[in-house]
């Protein structure tokens, strides 16, 4: 097989894993009040068949990005795909909301097994200075999917019920993973799979970076050895490898972490979220501590303290948080206040999905040529303004300030989210690939809840009830005077946040020498030997 093709059905097969994960649970809320109705569910346990997923999504994205550098990216996403397949099929036929509900948490386990895979297969087939367009274009779909879920999930719920929504994604991931067996990335493989090429500025083995401004101790390696096991190899050294005890910890920091920000917007700050954030901090500390002193760490301190992979996670994690919570908030606003109805509602914040779609190419060819810094500084500004503008909404809204507030978001986030993905894949090693992606996945995971709980409190404590009303069920306000009044408050606040985000853009790279301005760079062969050479770039050719 080609290189050339290989690299399509890769980029085919990270774009559709993403695409299904993201589907998955934009139908899903829409199916959630048949799914009630048709298994006489209570409102808490339908809330489980999202938040158990959520949980188990959370407690495993690095292990399994881990798992993937170890055994293959491929292996895994195949693992992970097919289960994802066979856990729709379960949920579809789930009898009772228990089943629905313990399949959601294996559908989790699945969808961390794959989720990293998706960009670890990217990293382990395109050479660096080729990975902007490939992510460019999964960030494009997942928009894609997150503006059409709703409407294909509405569609299927109304016709089909709703277990025709977990059968949809039945097939094709069951197609992508016998697809994702059959075309098989060398593991242990650098840049590019194979020896250096001047001619397109591709990577070689062990070549060295020098536009990669990572201080990252490594970053320039020889090719990683081949990833079976040796002979002799016993499960304890095995267990060693996998820092076990680091994956143990650090899921039960992200499982209590998530847990608070689930459950906090419900209840407050009680003994059981009081207690989830103390062991959260308490975990993290101890995970902490555990990477400093083993030989073989989870996530290399090295890695994540490089102040290009740091900023780009804060940026991530902030700029997730301030655009999911300000559209928690919008859409209450359209919906409560406007009393426009689901469809009217989803019309007017279209134009956030459809800038996702169309600007993330864009925002590649941006980053190429002005580098990450700028693009991503620009990008967060639209963030913030996008925000504001939605603050500044009242019950006199026009359709088009309410679309253009939506559309800056829109563009923003979706640059945001090809940039920094981009930094965080381009600098990691290909032997850390699985855990720059588990890295970034978790930071697109918590982002949304943390932004959601934010919202939720500030709308609580700025909307007091009025006297003699009570709240709209599920919302989190009064009346509409009194929501727009907390939203005024709110939306400043997320925006700020995403202000800390932009100021976090100032430690990523700048755009890259020009073509001839590189140093020479020093190669390591595999018999020890020196050589040297002079890595040739094209203008803009990575970070």
């Amino acid at each position: 097989m080609s290189v050339r093709l290989r690299r399509l059905l890769t980029l085919a097969g990270s774009i559709t894993g993403a695409v299904l994960v993201a589907l998955d649970g934009t139908v899903l809320t829409v199916a959630q009040p048949t799914l009630q109705r048709d298994l006489h569910a209570s409102f808490v346990q339908v809330q489980w068949t999202s938040t158990g997923y959520l949980i188990a999504v959370a407690g495993l994205l690095v292990f399994a990005g881990r798992l993937g550098d170890r055994y293959g990216h491929q292996r895994l996403f195949a693992l992970g795909i097919l289960g994802f397949a066979l856990t729709s099929a379960g949920i579809g036929l789930a009898p009772g909301i228990g089943w629905a509900i313990g399949l959601r948490v294996a559908q989790g386990v699945c969808g961390a097994l794959l989720q990293p895979a998706t960009l670890g297969m990217l990293r382990a087939t395109y050479p660096r200075d080729q990975l902007g367009m490939p992510i460019a274009l999964r960030t494009s779909a997942i928009g894609l999917s997150a503006a059409a879920g709703p409407v294909i999930g509405g569609a299927l719920v109304a016709h089909l019920g709703w277990r025709a929504v977990f059968f949809l994604t039945v097939l094709p991931a069951f197609v992508t993973g016998v697809v994702a067996l059959a075309v098989r990335v060398p593991v242990g493989t650098s840049d590019a799979m194979g020896a250096p090429d001047v001619r397109d500025g591709s990577d070689g083995p062990g070549a060295s970076d020098s536009s990669d401004s990572s201080g990252v101790p490594g970053s320039s390696v020889t090719p990683a050895p081949p990833r079976s096991l040796p002979a002799g190899t016993t499960g304890t050294s095995l267990a060693a490898r996998l820092d076990l005890p680091g994956a143990g910890l650090l899921a039960v920091t992200l499982l209590s972490l998530v847990h608070t920000l689930v459950t906090l917007p419900d209840t407050g700050w009680t003994v059981v979220t009081v207690t989830g954030a103390v062991i959260a901090a308490a975990a993290c500390a101890a995970f902490l501590r555990q990477e400093r002193r083993t030989a073989h760490p989870l996530v290399p301190l090295g890695f994540l303290g490089s102040p290009p992979v740091a900023a780009a996670l804060a940026v991530l994690l902030s700029a997730s948080a301030a655009m999911f919570g300000a559209l928690f908030v919008g859409t209450y606003f359209l919906q409560d206040v406007l009393a426009l109805d689901p469809l009217q509602s989803a019309l007017r914040a279209l134009p956030l999905a459809v800038m996702m779609v169309l600007g993330a190419p864009v925002a590649a060819v941006l980053q190429r040529r002005h580098g990450a810094r700028r693009t991503t500084m620009v990008a967060m500004t639209l963030v913030v303004v996008g925000i504001l503008v939605l603050s500044s909404l009242d019950r006199a809204a026009s359709a088009p300030v309410i679309c253009g507030g939506f559309l800056l978001l829109g563009a923003g986030f979706g640059t945001v989210m090809v940039t920094a993905t981009a930094v965080i894949v381009r600098q990691a090693p290909v032997e850390h690939a699985g855990v720059a992606g588990g890295l970034q996945q978790t930071a697109m995971n918590i982002g949304p809840m943390l932004g959601v709980a934010l919202a939720t409190m500030l709308m609580t404590l700025t909307a007091p009830a009025s006297a003699g009303t009570e709240p709209a069920v599920g919302g989190p306000h009064r009346t509409p005077e009194a929501f727009t009044s907390a939203m005024g408050i709110t939306l400043p606040a997320l925006a700020s946040l995403a202000v800390l985000g932009a100021l976090a853009a100032a430690a990523l790279p700048r755009r890259s020498r020009r073509a001839g301005a590189s140093p020479p760079s020093t190669r390591t062969a595999r018999d020890g030997r020196e050589r040297t050479g002079t890595t040739t770039r094209t203008a803009g050719a990575g970070e």
